[in-house]
């Protein structure tokens, strides 16, 4: 309620609070006026009617005071806020006097006239000034305002008390606690409804920081699914896929393939630890330092080293990515693959129908600057033969029952899709872990590459 939006809230409660006064003021001068025709009594309705007019003179004015706070985004005068406060916590003890000097009852039925109601509805719109200290003071000053009244009427009334009908003196001292006590509730009840529209500002501020939040993270996912390959390269005797779907907006994942100066693609993947915003900027990084040293090296040994070495310096000692490169010289049918703590690279042969999964030449990179990785795997593939590789979202991605889907599944899949186009290879892929997980969260980024040497075609 300190902020700026708090103290808009509490001018545009006091704006209404003025308005709701202004129509019981409007009211009251009616009421005056038709007790005065009824009564006929016009002798002081004058005196009402100026009394009236100066009031709503006054709230005029400081409603328009409090409309210029609103429009220019400024402060109201603290004196306009005290003068504001007696003037109409002793408007009611006013309307009691002028009852008094008009003889319509007598002295004594003037302290118990239903105008002391009035006192309660000053005192219950002094909430929507939303401060509990104005409240009690709006209180004090009515009972106060009472009390003026009675030890007027009592000394100069004292001596026909009876004839009167006087109450006893406490009687009138209990209506004017009872006016006090209801400052002291309206004071709770200010400082309840002052803490809703706290609570309420303070959301409308977190949602308006979230919405923010969900914004960039819509722009970083944007931008990091537009540093996917939209296209796989065209080669007449392969086919290349690879599909990513982050478990947040952003993902530690990423695949990537780029053509050497010597004519190979190198098809990377790489899977930080964790998902979201922290890891998509770890996939990022060795992304582009990737891209930088597979042109430097020309892959070259020595890749894993530099790559380790670059994200060593730049990583915090729990953060780490696993990352896996596949040279492909599509003339030879010759791969060289380079792991650097990533699994599963599955090769599936299809003549004679098997599957292994090939190690990693060393620790994932960032880990520990220095480390030294062995030599790469080569391998030839023939028709129908394939490279598979997956992220750990796949087969750990658990079912109702808490059992992941697991390696032996994920070969299955293969064996079962062998035949398919490797982007085809993928969809069935995730549709087998999706019927598997049977509507489970998603706890893992997903990302998957086939690399498939086409079958010849016959004659």
């Amino acid at each position: 309620m300190e902020s700026r939006a708090g103290y808009r809230a509490t001018l545009k409660s006091e704006w209404y609070r003025i308005v709701c006064l202004l129509v019981v003021l409007c009211g009251l001068a009616a009421y005056t006026i038709a007790r005065g025709v009824i009564v006929g009594g016009f002798g002081l309705l004058w005196v009402q009617t100026l009394v009236l007019v100066l009031v709503v003179a006054h709230e005029l004015f400081v409603l328009g005071a409090v409309s210029r706070a609103l429009r220019d985004k400024r402060e109201v005068s603290p004196t306009t806020w005290a003068v504001n406060v007696i003037v109409e916590s002793q408007l009611p003890t006013l309307a009691l006097f002028l009852l008094l000097a008009s003889h319509w009852m007598t002295p004594y039925q003037t302290l118990v006239a239903p105008a002391l109601l009035v006192y309660l509805l000053f005192i219950i719109l002094s909430t929507l000034r939303l401060s509990p200290g104005l409240s009690v003071l709006t209180g004090t000053m009515s009972a106060l305002g009472y009390l003026l009244i009675v030890f007027y009427v009592e000394a100069k009334f004292q001596s026909s008390r009876d004839q009167l009908g006087a109450f006893p003196l406490k009687f009138y001292v209990v209506y004017a606690s009872l006016i006090l006590a209801s400052g002291l509730v309206a004071a709770i009840v200010a400082r309840r409804i002052r803490g809703y529209v706290a609570a309420a500002l303070n959301e409308a501020k977190l949602q308006a920081r979230l919405d923010q939040v969900r914004h960039d993270l819509d722009i970083a996912r944007s931008i990091q699914q537009g540093l996917m390959p939209a296209q796989a390269p065209r080669l007449d005797d392969f086919e290349i896929a690879g599909w990513n779907q982050p478990a947040d907006e952003t993902g530690g994942d990423y695949f990537d393939w780029q053509t050497l100066p010597d004519g190979r693609v190198a098809v990377s993947l790489g899977d930080a630890t964790g998902h979201g915003i922290g890891p998509a900027l770890v996939s990022a990084s060795c992304r582009a330092y990737a891209r930088a040293s597979l042109l430097a090296l020309d892959g070259k040994d020595g890749l894993l080293g530099r790559l380790n070495t670059l994200l060593a310096e730049d990583l915090p000692s729990n953060r780490f990515i696993t990352f896996a490169v596949v040279f492909l010289d599509a003339p030879d049918s010759r791969v060289q693959i380079l792991s650097a703590g990533h699994g599963p690279i599955l090769w599936y042969q299809r003549q004679p129908d098997k599957i292994a999964n090939l190690e990693a030449q060393g620790i994932p990179l960032g880990m520990i600057s220095g480390v030294e990785y062995s030599q790469a795997n080569e391998r030839i593939l023939a028709p129908g033969d394939l490279l598979m590789l997956v992220t750990d979202g796949f087969y750990e991605w658990e079912n109702p029952g808490g059992e992941q889907f697991g390696l032996n599944r994920l070969e299955t899949v293969v064996r079962e899709s062998c035949d398919c186009e490797a982007e085809i290879m993928i969809q069935r892929l995730c549709q087998a872990v999706e019927n598997f997980c049977e509507g489970t969260k998603q706890q893992d980024d997903l990302t998957a590459v086939v690399i498939k040497k086409r079958m010849r075609a016959e004659g």
